[in-house]
């Protein structure tokens, strides 16, 4: 009786094993970088939106910005749509922010 095709199955597991060990945890923690990414920007645009309504001044190009951020946030996305979409937000804040001050 041969018992290589019990050693050729323990390989396997074995490697399947040491695969999933490895991978699962990237996994997750891409995940979890996905979820912080994208709550920082809906704070983002959050912060921009207030600073929209404290504005007394229409500011045109602040206006678009946050359009921008707000669409790349209905989309959704990776980590990459969440960074751009704060980016916008955070633009348009400062625009907003400058022409409150005058």
């Amino acid at each position: 009786m041969t018992s290589w095709p019990i050693w050729a199955v323990g390989v396997v597991l074995l490697a399947g094993a040491g695969f999933a060990a490895v991978v699962v945890p990237r996994w997750r923690a891409g995940e979890v970088h996905r979820r912080v990414a994208w709550s920082a920007a809906r704070a983002a645009i959050g912060t921009a939106t207030v600073s929209r309504d404290a504005c007394p001044l229409p500011v045109a190009e602040a206006e678009q910005l946050l359009a921008r951020a707000e669409l790349i946030a209905a989309r959704r996305g990776g980590r990459a749509a969440a960074q751009t979409a704060a980016d916008h937000a955070q633009r348009a804040d400062r625009l907003w922010r400058a022409a409150t001050r005058g």
